[in-house]
């Protein structure tokens, strides 16, 4: 039977403290929850995003409490949920600023994520033993993009409604239950009245929900088996006497003074975007979204926000022509298993997967290739655990062509994002389509190119230098 834990004092502390276990939690999560002593600035974007969630869950019931979910008109014959945003610019003391922090915070919060990421991938820190940190993360990004997306429609622009009709548009590519499921979406035969409450549903109470879920299931899990660190050793294999690892430090107060810096920094920038550049030349708030949705008037481009335009290039990428490709691919990739080093349970499944998609790829049309690939671009990153099989983990230790392909990877993203928010040209597609093979085979040949090149020598103990 576990000993039952005394709290021995007097006061409001003392009281909650015995029936309610703050001081373990204190003492698990910040004093005693030992993280390695050489965590550099890379490792500011975990403690941000989770900062940048509170201020979205803050802004949002503020704005909540003014905006009307209604797609009809009003007497001036303007949207009830257009008229009732313009009304928090205009008439609610200091509307304009929760809607500004608001929109920047949703972009901010992607680029906080796609950094956190970014150093996950190039530290390892998806490799044992934190796979399941890693699919909660990517599971994090997953309903992000579906929150930002519900949401996207709320202010009843034009950029909002007819990127909702295109977007929602695409589930119609699914075979079978595609027509009916892009019903079942928007609620209605096109996007009206019903999509908007729900979408608004969804953005304010369902998601939200299972944001907040996930983040406490990525805390747990990162907690019970440690962070990991630049160098990409295991910390807790080497401790003291009294089973501390020698290379950690109690995450409060140095951990927590660290990320009180790196908030200070973002803030700072925070700022000077919602004062000074709340639209940031059309990509955080397009310049179209300023003009009431008219479901009569098409948009000349129709473009979704930035962040999500490097998937959204990869799925205009995918042309009938481009489909041949695809299937080349595939039987290259069959043959490539075949001969491959991989046990036969690989080699099998991914005999599987190659021949399949070759022999369906002409089945089904182009439209609906594309949406595979752009659901597939996400999807891939809950793999990449099993994909990496590097004998080292960092970076750092990996032969320079390793860190080329990365540095490649990055551009390569950046160039889809910027394509996605452009109209269609013929070199830009066939830019993207070089962009969107990048992408897929630098995952996919993953078992086959990290194990290659000659690797540093990973130090017993964390490379530290006190500044």
């Amino acid at each position: 039977m576990a000993s039952e834990r005394v709290v021995e004092g007097k006061g409001l502390y003392a009281w909650l403290d015995r029936r309610f276990p703050v001081t373990p939690l204190l003492k698990n999560h910040l004093a005693e929850y030992y993280a390695p002593k050489n965590l550099n600035f890379w490792y500011f974007f975990g403690s941000l995003a989770t900062v940048v969630l509170v201020l979205q869950i803050l802004t949002g019931i503020f704005l909540v409490m003014h905006y009307k979910p209604d797609a009809g008109l009003n007497t001036a014959g303007i949207p009830i949920a257009f008229a009732s945003v313009e009304y928090i610019m205009r008439e609610v003391p200091f509307g304009w600023l929760i809607r500004y922090m608001h929109s920047t915070g949703a972009s901010a919060f992607f680029v906080v994520i796609y950094l956190h990421m970014f150093r996950g991938l190039i530290y390892g820190s998806y490799r044992e033993p934190r796979e399941l940190i890693w699919i909660f993360g990517c599971m994090i990004f997953l309903a992000l993009m579906a929150e930002a997306f519900f949401g996207y429609l709320l202010p009843w622009g034009q950029m909002s409604f007819w990127g909702a009709q295109v977007i929602v548009n695409l589930f119609s590519a699914i075979p079978f239950i595609g027509p009916d499921l892009a019903v079942w979406i928007r609620g209605d035969f096109v996007v009206g009245d019903a999509t908007l409450n729900r979408f608004f549903a969804f953005h304010v109470i369902a998601i939200p929900f299972v944001i907040a879920g996930l983040v406490v299931a990525h805390i747990v899990a990162l907690h019970e088996v440690g962070s990991n660190n630049p160098d990409g050793v295991e910390i807790k294999k080497e401790k003291d006497a009294k089973g501390v690892p020698v290379d950690g430090i109690p995450f409060h107060p140095y951990y927590t003074v660290h990320d009180v810096f790196g908030l200070s920094v973002f803030f700072l920038i925070f700022a000077i975007v919602v004062f000074f550049a709340p639209e940031l030349g059309g990509y955080f708030l397009e310049y179209n979204n300023f003009i009431p949705a008219d479901p009569l008037v098409t948009p000349s481009h129709i473009a979704p926000v930035w962040y999500f335009t490097p998937f959204y290039s990869m799925l205009r990428a995918v042309t009938d022509v481009f489909t041949w490709a695809l299937v080349a691919g595939a039987g290259a990739f069959a043959v490539m298993i075949l001969f491959s080093r991989l046990n036969n349970v690989f080699k099998i499944g991914g005999l599987v997967v190659a021949i399949g998609l070759a022999l369906t790829f002409r089945i089904f049309d182009a439209k609906f290739w594309g949406v595979a690939v752009m659901g597939g671009a996400v999807l891939i990153l809950f793999l990449l655990p099993w994909l990496d099989r590097s004998p080292v983990k960092s970076i750092r230790y990996r032969p320079g062509w390793h860190k080329s392909l990365y540095a490649i990877f990055v551009i390569n993203f950046i160039i889809l994002g910027y394509l996605g928010v452009q109209p269609p040209t013929f070199w830009g597609t066939l830019i993207a389509q070089i962009g969107t093979v990048y992408y897929f085979l630098f995952f996919i040949l993953m078992p086959f190119w990290t194990p290659i090149g000659r690797f540093g020598n990973v130090p017993a103990r964390v490379n530290f230098q006190p500044h």
